[in-house]
């Protein structure tokens, strides 16, 4: 089984090495009890960084950069286009993916029934304990509506993810359009192996915040506010 990683980028070049090196580390990656499974490519989707993240990308040899427009939705589209690989896993650039992550993602799809899925998720940093508790909602949130957002790691099958027409060409909850695609064409999966996500946006705009604000925009997205104006607001909201 083959996998393309696309990680949508916007001046990332402070986070992305250490996402890249623990995807180094899972490449080829077999054992006695799962199927060998490869990375077979990592493609980068910039949406126009302006910090020295593509000209970083350019200047290593096994990673394929893609230029797109500006947006979370575009930029997975645009990365995928290129993708060759059977599974596609669209992550975040601040995700650090292990070798058992990926490992649980093989057994996963062993069931042909399945179609794609998601994984828990833990913060890299400790402190404060409040960060904890975030996790475990998201993850309890994630089993109970089997359901995840951008930042639990998506993986799907290329040639669902074709026939469903890819992700929506949203600025905002294109993640959750397109989990909800997925489970439209079949069965849609949570791992409980995590991936470790950074706790940045919580740590900078207050955590208490940033859940609230957070849920805030999920409700608005369920009554119908379209995502470009939700993105306005989420932008509004941190003082960018």
């Amino acid at each position: 089984m083959t996998v393309s990683v696309v990680i949508p980028v916007l001046n990332e070049r402070d986070t992305l090495p250490e996402t890249i090196a623990a995807l180094r580390a899972c490449r080829g990656i077999a054992d006695s009890v799962f199927s060998e499974i490869v990375l077979s490519e990592i493609i980068i989707s910039d949406g126009g960084s302006t910090d020295g993240t593509a000209d970083w990308v350019r200047a290593e040899p096994d990673l394929v950069l893609v230029n797109s427009a500006r947006g979370k939705g575009p930029q997975l589209n645009a990365g995928a286009a290129l993708a060759t690989g059977d599974v596609l896993l669209f992550l975040h650039a601040d995700c650090i993916l292990d070798q058992r992550a990926l490992a649980a993602l093989r057994f996963a799809l062993a069931d042909t029934a399945v179609c794609g899925g998601a994984f828990y998720v833990r913060f890299a940093e400790r402190r404060p304990r409040s960060l904890r508790l975030v996790a475990w909602g998201i993850n309890v949130r994630a089993r109970y509506r089997n359901s995840a957002t951008g930042d639990q790691g998506i993986f799907v099958r290329r040639e669902v993810f074709q026939s469903i027409g890819g992700a929506p060409d949203w600025p905002l909850f294109e993640d959750v359009e397109l989990v909800r695609r997925i489970k439209r064409a079949g069965k849609f999966v949570v791992l409980k192996t995590p991936l470790t996500i950074s706790a940045r946006r919580y740590l900078a705009h207050g955590v208490w915040h940033t859940v609230f604000l957070v849920y805030f925009l999920r409700f608005a997205y369920w009554l119908g506010v379209p995502p470009q104006r939700l993105k306005d607001w989420f932008r509004d909201a941190r003082g960018k």
